[in-house]
């Protein structure tokens, strides 16, 4: 790390202290300023991964299948999605302090777990990442888009990595609102090409609920001439 920037670290933390993200502990060192969790909670968050996940969707399964009853019965746009944490408990709470509290040095945290990811995943060397667009208006009213700061952490992670930001969202209601069906209909026509789309694409988003985002934003690269579109989320619910 940059001594500059463990300077700035020191010097913001004795000021302004930060809190943990997940016990509201005190942060000491460094690394647990820079990630914004303390060492347990870290370490609490960081299980190993054995459960049986389906080869499309990413989401665990419960029978002896590669792939999940609902990918089974229907076809994706997208060629397959990785997922990292499920969205329950303190899974959830991380995220909400990222997304809801800026807890933005979580930011890191999650660019380092997606980036072991690509580094471990072949079929992703060579994919340019691409964010989920936000609403119009949501970096005006909120402030920023917590998938695009992701990103832009992420590019630190993995030096040298194509990102690009050719998706572009059309006026439409939060999709947290809305069920599945409502989902695909609200996003349908309004995730829109802005630029040149890859040959290989990875679209990164937070979380994966019923995959309608990561539908329609796939769907919009192939009819725009990708050849293979990848997802990852850091979160399925």
């Amino acid at each position: 790390m940059n001594i500059l920037y463990k300077i700035f670290l020191w010097g913001k933390n004795c000021l302004f202290p930060e809190d943990c993200a997940l016990c509201q502990g005190a942060l000491i060192y460094q690394h647990e300023m820079r990630l914004g969790l303390c060492g347990d909670c870290f370490a609490s968050i960081n299980p190993e991964v054995t459960d049986k996940k389906c080869a499309v969707c990413g989401k665990p399964l419960i029978s002896e299948f590669d792939t999940c009853l609902s990918c089974r019965n229907n076809q994706h746009s997208f060629d397959r999605l990785w997922t990292i944490f499920p969205y329950t408990g303190k899974y959830r709470k991380i995220l909400a302090a990222y997304k809801f509290e800026k807890k933005l040095p979580l930011a890191d945290f999650f660019a380092e777990k997606i980036a072991e990811v690509i580094k471990n995943e072949p079929l992703l060397h060579k994919a340019v990442i691409i964010p989920v667009p936000p609403r119009p208006g949501k970096i005006k009213t909120a402030g920023w888009d917590q998938v695009e700061c992701l990103v832009k952490r992420l590019e630190k992670h993995l030096p040298g990595v194509a990102v690009s930001r050719c998706l572009k969202r059309s006026k439409s209601k939060a999709q947290k609102e809305l069920n599945r069906n409502d989902r695909l209909n609200n996003l349908k026509g309004r995730i829109l090409i802005n630029g040149v789309a890859p040959d290989i694409a990875l679209i990164i988003d937070d979380v994966v609920t019923t995959g309608s985002t990561m539908e329609v934003c796939s769907a919009a690269l192939k009819n725009s001439g990708t050849q293979k579109v990848y997802g990852l989320c850091m979160f399925y619910d």
